[in-house]
Formats: C-alpha cells, structure tokens, sequence
C-alpha cells in the first residue's frame, strides 16, 4: 500500500516577511474559512526561497481577545478521517510521514514496528502505541480562540489538517498529555531546545487559522520570541 506525502496545498510557497506581516492585519475581515485569506494568496504567490517572518514580528500582528470556552466539547472536532479513502486515517497518515524508520503497515492500517524522534521531550520512540498525534494547538484552544463560530465541517478540516506539517505532531504519549489542552503559558516542551521551534510553529497555526491569543498567551508567545531573536516562522521549505 502506498501513502501520499502529506499535502501542502494551501502553502505551496515560500513567504516574504513583509508580505505576511503586511497581509496579517486583515485577516480578522475575512471571517470565511472557505474563502482564501490575505495571508493565503500571499503564501501561493510569494517568491520561493523566501523566508518566514521573524517571530517576534509575528506575535506582535496577531489579534488578542479574551477565551470563550462555553459549549465546547471535543465531539465537535470530528477525527480522525479517512479523507483520501486509503484505508489509513488521519493519525496513521501523520506516523507514517514524520517515521523516521518506516514501520509495517497491516491490515486496516494496523502499524508496527518502525522509529519516531519526539521533539517535545528529545525522545526516540520504536512503537507507534507509544505515541499520540498532537494538535499543536489544541483543538480546545483553537475552540477558545475562534473555532467557537465555525461550521462542524471547518472544525472537522482543522482536526484533520494535513497540509500543514506542523499542526499535526508524532509525540510520546506522555508528553502530549502532560500539555493536554494548554497554551505556552503554562505549558511548553519540557525538552528547552525545543521551544523556539515550538512557539513559531503555534504562532503559524494561529494565523493559517485566523485565531486569536489572549493576553496571558500573548505575553508568553512575546518572551518566547524575545529569547529566540532570530526564530521565524516555518514555511514547507524548511525541515
């Protein structure tokens, strides 16, 4: 059985700083998931080879507003799926792309064998029940920060998101369940080396999906950035 790489549609380029930046202020006026944002058109048509914007120049751009929690449910954000119809489904997909050795693949897309590196905690695992699949922003926060307007079906697509590589992260089980659904101010990879990376990548989740930060976020995501000067935000050019 052969398995795709893991789509990047809606980011197939690379992106100038000045450009996101630039775009990021209108990102709140396009409330249509559907609908390609600024931010979306710029990244499809920006020169390859650029580079993401700094981090700190991102954080600063995005929108701050309180957290509405009230009627979340984790039901609300159906997966995993099946979206290709190759008998593996969204969690199986991300093990078999971030496999550092490819494992064996069963009946039912039953996965054995093969070998993962957790970033979080700088952990090498050698058996796929030994992992969890990450939200990197969880789909509780993403709730809290946006997601609370959306139609099941875009809640659905973000908790599938295969085409972005960071939203969706092989990690040791521990690890994920240690953060469970919390933000980078109070929660970020227990392995330090790690954080720079870990920041820029939830930062672009947010502005891939129009989500918000709320202060105590916001004021994490800042000392983040000040302690990573020269982190930017990843683009699929990048490891």
């Amino acid at each position: 059985m052969s398995h795709p790489p893991r789509r990047h549609s809606l980011i197939s380029t690379a992106l100038t700083s000045t450009a996101l930046l630039a775009n990021m202020t209108l990102m709140a006026a396009t409330p249509d998931l559907a609908a390609a944002s600024p931010v979306q058109n710029t990244l499809k048509t920006a020169a390859q080879g650029a580079q993401g914007p700094l981090l700190a120049d991102a954080v600063a751009m995005l929108p701050v507003a309180a957290e509405r929690r009230e009627g979340y449910q984790r039901t609300s954000f159906r997966h995993w799926v099946d979206a290709d119809r190759d008998g593996c489904n969204t969690r199986a997909e991300v093990l078999l792309d971030e496999a550092i050795t490819p494992p064996q693949i069963g009946a039912g897309c039953r996965l054995s064998g093969g070998q993962w590196y957790s970033y979080y905690d700088d952990q090498y695992v050698d058996d796929p029940a030994g992992l969890d699949v990450d939200h990197l922003v969880p789909l509780a926060e993403a709730w809290d920060s946006g997601a609370y307007d959306w139609t099941a079906a875009q809640r659905q697509d973000y908790a599938n998101d295969l085409d972005e590589p960071w939203h969706l992260v092989a990690v040791t089980a521990r690890s994920n369940r240690q953060k469970a659904d919390q933000d980078p101010s109070t929660w970020q990879p227990p392995y330090e080396p790690a954080r720079c990376r870990y920041a820029a990548e939830w930062t672009m989740i947010k502005i891939h999906w129009r989500l918000s930060i709320d202060p105590v976020e916001q004021q994490a995501l800042t000392n983040l950035a000040d302690a990573c000067p020269d982190q930017r935000l990843p683009t699929t050019d990048q490891p």
